[in-house]
């Protein structure tokens, strides 16, 4: 259809029409109005149009602009029309459908028409333009006097073009509603919802019979239509997420002659468009990135597009070859260099490497050029270069960093072996030391390592530690969690992926074997791993290379295996679950962690360590462990091992008001173990146990400690009465006579249930130390010349 073109229209040239219906211009009224103009159009051969105050024209036989005109009692319209001689080229607007009034399809008026009055009252036409005008006055007198009356149709024929017209006016609206493709909510002024489409309940999740008719806070989840119609303020470009798509969301009240008859919301899924949004702006940053590397590395570096021709060059490329960059940028390099690696990699597609080629003056430059593959074709060529002496400079500057760094590796394996790695692994058992032995030697050569070992015991620790202390500690160390992962996501994670290998690999991945080259792979819970992703992971340790996952090339890959598991794999291979092949290439060199129960001589040690790192990450004084509470921990099974021990420690510290950590401080479960017995000579750990010694100890008098009670001598009754000391007084005491009787820090804390540590800090804190021999004494001592006897 020829589209309208916008006429020049003038107030002068308009007939003016006051509506008195009492309720102005309606649905049915417009419908009316719409048939009337229909009519007329078609008798007259003219095109009329309807203005409201200050908008522009609109046709008169449009009804869903009419309507949209909200035209009250007592309101204007102007009516104008065009000639009869301008309407030969252009069609009169349809009505809604395209239909006029009466169902017939309009035949228009030509563009350019020009819009002549309704003669005023007068019909004089002294406005009109050249021409017999006179069909255009008719038609706007005919419809201005329709316009004025009451609107009453006696004619049945006319009645029903009317209703047909508003029954295509509802249809065409919901057609128009159900075809978008944002979603339409619309509500009446008592938020009741009245408009529902389709796109709505796409993004939203919900049906519209479930909706429709109630109101929209109850029955959408976080509705806002309410708010906007009880304030009259729309909210614009909304941003929310439901159902996992981004959406954005416009909210509009319907006003109506100042009243407010409801809200209408249009949300559009933007998910597609922010994804779009974030991959332009991720690959924004990638290319500042890579700007700002290419900009600031010392090497040459241009770049050639597949027509041979210099797209860009690094400043360090225009200093090697002597050159402003705008000079260089369009060069042809089949032209300035036909028989250059720029040249050949873009002929051949093969990387061309170490290429040496003599430049301006005496200056020999080293280049390597790649060609740049896209989709199997060569797009450009990327040349690095470099001046020879800075080649040869780099050469020697890396020989000796590499032999300056194998001379300290070997020193610092001589001279420390893996003490240090090791270090964060506490314990002295026997059994502690065998495993460790074994980790040490096992870190020195390739071999495959499999750590057994409950769950808690610090198979983690020992395989850093083992990475650590190797020759491979300054290679990647990648740890993978076999029964974190997923099996269908397994295999990607080792191996890596190529792009569009399947659903969501959007990009090409590098899997864990070849992250971890040069270095080591830590697989844990290797006992959990299906059997169909076991006989892969042999094939790998076999044959020592690796392919991604949708690939087709081969990757050699130089890696050491740590694996470790919590299961019985003998039991496992029995069942058949797990590969026996697979468990003989793993178990090379087995290491077994013995769990907490079977090394409980190791405890003080690890509760010493715990206190210390708990005290100090929450800020605690914490001085030790009683040795009621140590003999309740050492009888304990312990079946989350040092884990277990290390969470108990931090609970017990968070929640412990004093600077020692009692029995009463424990969990009930372990308050009733490790027995009820009273301190003995060798457990003197408690206030009350040492309150009853006095000065008099300090002069040679023999001291007794013995079922909890700490006397000189004399009768029970009488070392009750004996005067007080300070506490620090009855600490050294304390601390000296327990060195006395156990002759190290080691024996002289687990006496007192305290920890090597405290025991020693006690020590140098009131100066006791050795004397001539193997007799402890204490600074006042030596003043004085006596010792406590013990």
């Amino acid at each position: 259809m020829t589209s309208l073109t916008k006429p020049h229209y003038s107030l002068t040239n308009e007939t003016k029409a006051i509506i008195r219906h009492e309720k102005g211009l309606h649905a049915r009224v417009a419908a009316m109005i719409v048939q009337k103009s229909s009519e007329l159009q078609s008798r007259h051969q003219v095109a009329l149009y309807l203005r409201h105050r200050d908008r522009p024209p609109i046709p008169a036989t449009t009804l869903l602009q009419l309507i949209a005109l909200a035209v009250q009692p007592g309101d204007a319209l102007w009516v104008s029309a065009r000639a009869p001689e301008v309407a030969k080229e252009e069609r009169i607007p349809p009505s809604v459908d395209g239909r006029c009034g009466d169902g017939s399809r309009g035949e228009g008026t030509t563009k350019n028409a020009a819009v002549t009055n309704g003669a005023g009252a007068s019909g004089s036409g002294r406005d009109r333009p050249a021409g017999d005008a006179a069909p255009a006055d008719l038609a706007v007198k005919e419809l201005v006097r329709f316009l004025e009356s009451d609107f009453a149709v006696s004619d049945d024929q006319i009645q029903h073009q009317i209703d047909n017209l508003l029954q295509d006016s509802a249809l065409t609206a919901g057609q128009v509603f159900s075809s978008m493709a944002d979603g339409l909510i619309v509500t009446d002024a008592q938020d009741v919802v009245t408009v529902f489409n389709p796109a709505a309940e796409r993004i939203m999740g919900l049906r519209a019979g479930d909706v429709l008719g109630r109101k929209a806070v109850d029955a959408i989840p976080g509705s806002r239509m309410h708010i906007v119609s009880g304030t009259g303020q729309p909210e614009l470009g909304r941003r929310q997420v439901i159902g996992g798509a981004v959406i954005l969301t416009n909210r509009t009240p319907i006003v109506d002659d100042g009243q407010i008859k409801g809200a209408v919301a249009v949300f559009e899924d933007i998910s597609a468009l922010e994804k779009v949004t974030h991959e332009l702006q991720d690959v924004k940053e990638l290319k500042e990135r890579l700007q700002l590397i290419l900009e600031s590395v010392q090497d040459g570096i241009c770049v050639v597009d597949r027509e041979g021709r210099v797209s860009y060059v690094n400043p360090a490329y225009a200093r090697i070859v002597n050159g402003r960059r705008d000079d260089l940028i369009g060069q042809d390099v089949r032209v300035i260099s036909p028989k250059g690696a720029r040249r050949q990699a873009l002929d051949t597609g093969r990387p061309v490497l170490g290429h040496v080629a003599q430049k301006t003056g005496e200056m020999t430059v080293v280049a390597d050029a790649y060609p740049i593959i896209v989709d199997g074709a060569v797009t450009g060529v990327v040349s690095i270069v470099k001046t020879l002496t800075d080649a040869q400079s780099l050469a020697e500057k890396l020989n000796r960093m590499a032999a300056r760094a194998e001379y300290l590796e070997a020193e610092l394996r001589r001279t420390k072996k893996s003490a240090g790695a090791f270090a964060r692994f506490i314990g002295q058992s026997g059994k502690v030391r065998d495993a460790l032995a074994m980790a040490e030697k096992a870190a020195e050569g390739p071999s495959t390592v499999l750590i057994r070992g409950e769950s808690g015991t610090g198979k983690e620790l020992v395989a850093e530690g083992i990475h650590e202390s190797g020759p491979r500690a300054k290679g990647p160390y990648i740890r993978v969690n076999c029964a974190a992962i997923p099996e269908t996501l397994l295999e990607s994670e080792l191996f890596g992926h190529e792009k569009g290998a399947f659903t969501g690999a959007i990009k090409r991945k590098l899997g864990k074997f070849e992250l971890a080259h040069r270095g080591t792979l830590f697989l844990d819970e290797i006992g959990e791993m299906d059997k169909g992703m076991q006989a892969k992971l042999l094939r790998v340790l076999q044959q020592k290379e690796v392919s991604r996952v949708g690939g087709e090339e081969t990757f050699k890959v130089d890696v050491k295996i740590i694996a470790a598991t919590n299961q019985d794999l003998e039991k496992l291979v029995a069942e058949g679950r797990f590969r026996e092949d697979l468990y003989y290439r793993l178990n090379v060199i087995p290491i077994l962690l013995p769990p907490l129960r079977e090394r409980r001589e190791d405890i003080p040690l690890l509760v010493e360590h715990f206190l210390e790192a708990a005290g100090r990450e929450q800020g605690k004084a914490i001085l030790g462990l009683g040795s009621d509470a140590l003999a309740a921990l050492m009888t304990y099974a312990w079946p989350g091992n040092v884990r277990e021990l290390a969470n108990l420690i931090e609970r017990v510290v968070t929640l412990s008001d004093g600077p020692w950590i009692t029995r009463a401080d424990l969990p009930t479960y372990l308050q009733e173990r490790g027995g009820e017995e009273e301190p003995t000579a060798t457990s003197v750990s408690t206030v009350e146990s040492a309150l009853p010694l006095h000065s008099g100890a300090l002069t040679g008098e023999a001291v007794t400690v013995a079922k909890g009670k700490v006397t000189d001598g004399e009768a029970e009754g009488e070392a009750i009465h004996a005067p007080l000391l300070t506490w620090e007084e009855y600490e050294q005491q304390i601390i000296t006579l327990a060195l006395r009787r156990h002759g190290s820090y080691n024996a002289a804390a687990k006496a007192l249930g305290l920890t090597h540590k405290t025991v020693a800090a006690k020590a140098r804190k009131f100066g006791i130390e050795k004397s001539g021999g193997d007799r402890w004494i204490g600074e006042k001592e030596e003043g004085m010349g006596k010792s406590i006897n013990g």
